[in-house]
């Protein structure tokens, strides 16, 4: 069981998150790799005291990278996109 500060790492934005933000009602997450949607709901609705509606995850691969002669890999990561329940949203990442 993760703690509740450190499942949500940092939220998303891009156009096409902006879009989901204001047609969807959808938030983007970056979240820890370990994480389940169980828990991911959980520390929404404390940190940010919401109702949410529902959560979808994704799994995202680490690119390779290269520099000069050296060869590494980005961090594997997670993403979820969090849907709110109808009239609420998140003040903090209003703009």
């Amino acid at each position: 069981m993760l703690d509740k500060t450190k499942i949500i790492i940092r939220p998303i934005v891009t156009e096409k998150t902006e879009h989901l933000k204001t047609d969807c009602n959808q938030y983007t997450f970056e979240v820890a790799r370990r994480s389940n949607k169980v828990e991911i709901k959980k520390a929404m609705e404390k940190l940010f005291n919401i109702h949410v509606d529902k959560v979808r995850v994704m799994n995202y691969d680490g690119k390779p990278k290269r520099m000069g002669a050296f060869t590494g890999k980005r961090s594997n990561w997670r993403k979820a996109v969090v849907t709110l329940k109808k009239g609420e949203k998140i003040a903090s990442l209003e703009r």
